[in-house]
């Protein structure tokens, strides 16, 4: 049977105390502030494995979502969300009315969102480029991003 690398995103960062008894019930790696962790789980198919996953540690972990580390074949990772009970019946019915089934349900309304916002930002930088470039010339633009993209901190900056 397959094994599947799984990211265990936390509602918090865990003590150390909780870190080592999560620890000794599946092997666990842990990132630097304890707010992520990392698994391996055996099981045919990635959703078997997070479920399994869920079950085993939800009990020591205050677990917010788990997803497939690596994206499947089609550039798809899986998203294991535990809503509570009010929202689990929220979903029902608006992917009834949809006709759909509510991980389907969930599934288009996240990828619209995605889209939505990806479009949003294509849209931001086009707006930001062209008011840089009422004061400067293009190959002078291209040559200031190409100097700062070789000094880029590790992640975005606001």
């Amino acid at each position: 049977m397959p094994h599947h690398a799984l990211e265990i995103m936390l509602t918090r960062p865990l003590t150390t105390d909780e870190l080592h008894h999560a620890a000794r019930t599946w092997p666990l790696a842990a990132n630097h502030d304890a707010t992520r962790l990392m698994a391996l789980m055996s099981a045919k198919i990635p959703d078997r494995a997070a479920h399994r996953l869920r079950r085993r540690l939800s009990t020591q972990l205050p677990i917010d979502v788990i997803t497939s580390y690596y994206p499947d074949a089609h550039g798809k990772v899986l998203l294991n969300v535990a809503f509570p009970p009010a929202t689990r019946t929220a979903l029902k019915a608006a992917a009834r009315l949809a006709g759909q089934t509510p991980e389907r349900f969930v599934e288009r309304t996240l990828h619209s969102a995605l889209a939505e916002h990806a479009d949003e930002e294509a849209d931001r930088l086009d707006r930001e480029l062209r008011r840089l470039l009422t004061h400067t010339t293009p190959a002078h633009l291209l040559s200031a991003v190409g100097h700062a993209l070789t000094r880029l901190p590790e992640g975005p900056t606001p």
